[in-house]
């Protein structure tokens, strides 16, 4: 599996996806801007961020448009999802922490220490905060190409342009751009197969370079709190 993936990684490079470096370059603060793992430009960096040019669509044969079809069902099935997550930055730097998703458009990524990053989507806004040095930067959820992934009604051939469909024994592909022209970026999923299909990784590109996010431990069975979708600025934090 962990070959296959590096193949596929490597052979199509070029073409992996999404805008997905992001946050807030702070006067006072002087940080960096954090990544994001599932795209757009974050208020007061969004300017320094071109948006991606659309890439023309590959045509599909008959075997690729049902592909795209099994992954677009698998998220229209999912309805909760948790998990651990290690993050690569485009300077190769790794974070780690845990995630959640609820369908249709939450999700949380909290950040291990020594990193102080929670990045916390409650359907409608993306919150990149730092509760270290108190930041707070906010985007629309629909900037994002996630939110293609997240929405109530999946359908992949229809909201998306299809860059590359790939298929192995054990795992499917797919590389894809939102046709939204307020959606920057692309991205490439990869799905293990078995009795059903798995996301175990997804890597973004944009003008900052490429995000890599892979999964591990994943749990669809079990409920999750839709309160730790709620967004609370960091000011407001317990412990901070």
């Amino acid at each position: 599996m962990a070959s296959a993936m590096r193949q596929y990684g490597t052979m199509t490079a070029g073409l992996l996806a999404l805008a997905l470096a992001a946050g807030g370059v702070h006067a006072q603060d002087q940080k960096q801007v954090p990544s994001n793992p599932v795209g757009g430009a974050a208020p007061g960096f969004a300017t320094q961020v071109k948006p991606e040019p659309a890439v023309a669509a590959v045509t599909l044969d008959p075997k690729q448009i049902e592909l795209v079809n099994q992954v677009s069902a698998f998220f229209n099935d999912l309805q909760n999802l948790r998990g651990n997550f290690q993050q690569t930055t485009a300077d190769n730097k790794k974070l780690r922490g845990k995630f959640y998703v609820k369908r249709p458009g939450r999700l949380r990524f909290e950040y291990s220490l020594p990193s102080k990053q929670l990045i916390v989507s409650d359907g409608q806004q993306l919150a990149i905060q730092d509760l270290d040095l108190r930041t707070d930067d906010r985007l629309a959820l629909d900037q994002t190409v996630f939110r293609i992934l997240l929405r109530k009604d999946v359908d992949l051939m229809r909201d998306a342009r299809i860059l590359d469909v790939q298929e192995s024994n054990d795992l499917i592909v797919l590389a894809l751009q939102d046709k939204s022209p307020d959606t920057t970026g692309r991205i490439r999923l990869f799905m293990a197969k078995g009795q059903a299909l798995e996301i175990k990784e997804w890597v973004t590109t944009d003008a900052q370079g490429e995000v890599r996010v892979e999964l591990s431990g994943t749990n669809r069975t079990e409920e999750i709190d839709v309160g730790l979708f709620k967004i609370i600025s960091p000011t407001l934090q317990k412990g901070n």
